[in-house]
């Protein structure tokens, strides 16, 4: 073998070298996309499942049984009465400081999940606005961060209390 062919050797195995680390690069780049959608996707459904679980529930702790009729008939305080533990929660305001991990869960192998909620009355005008008052309105926000996940989600709802006579 002359010092020509030789030479063509070596740039072919260089050329053959560069494709290949190019071709891994990608496939790297493609897994970690694909992992942090998967983790994207199970944090929206925790998020949503949590949401959907609390819209659920009575508007307050005093209508659970009864309608109630005026504002200042509502609780002050937004959290879970005493003995009242999730997920035997009564009304949207326990979810109130809930936190949760799925650290110990076994349906959640991927990845470990801290979920937060924050429970508040709002503005009617503006949602978007906590009211130092009760209202009608409590937004509902719920929070879903994880170790494996570089964003943190957060999800909101908006519910409202009505009643028809």
């Amino acid at each position: 073998m002359g010092t020509g062919q030789m030479m063509i050797t070596i740039a072919a195995m260089m050329l053959l070298s560069t494709i290949l680390l190019r071709i891994n690069a990608t496939f790297l780049s493609t897994s970690t996309a694909l992992y942090e959608t998967k983790y994207d996707v199970l944090a929206v459904s925790l998020g949503t499942s949590i949401i959907e679980n609390a819209t659920s529930k009575a508007f307050d702790e005093a209508t659970v049984v009864n309608p109630v009729s005026s504002v200042t008939d509502l609780s002050l305080i937004l959290r879970a009465e005493t003995g009242e533990v999730y997920p035997n929660f009564d009304d949207i305001d326990d979810f109130n400081n809930y936190t949760m991990t799925t650290a110990n869960d076994t349906t959640f192998l991927s990845a470990v999940f801290d979920v937060g909620c924050q429970v508040n009355y709002v503005n009617q005008n503006n949602p978007q606005q906590i009211s130092s008052s009760r209202t009608w309105h409590k937004r509902i926000d719920v929070r879903v961060t994880s170790p494996s996940m570089q964003d943190t989600i957060r999800l909101s709802s908006v519910v409202s209390y009505w009643y028809f006579r």
